[in-house]
């Protein structure tokens, strides 16, 4: 299996993510041309869910993919 580009950790079934996480200035603080549009996803019964975009995996916590050996164990994608 080929790695996600990133992963990270979160604790709720339903994530978001925008593509901006990662550039420095924060999340909901800079322009969308620098992400890519907010997108809503569903973590299911295999335990994670890919952003269509840009590739970042998000693993539910306790969950069935969840190794325990994840190095990002943001919260990124929560709800606020």
């Amino acid at each position: 299996m080929i790695e996600a580009p990133e992963t990270s950790l979160v604790t709720t079934h339903r994530v978001w993510c925008d593509g901006a996480g990662d550039i420095r200035g924060g999340e909901n603080y800079l322009p969308a041309s620098l992400g890519h549009p907010r997108v809503w996803m569903e973590i299911d019964e295999s335990g994670f869910v890919d952003c269509g975009y840009c590739d970042r995996r998000f693993v539910l916590a306790g969950g069935p993919a969840d190794g325990g050996g994840l190095e990002d164990e943001t919260v990124t994608g929560a709800p606020a």
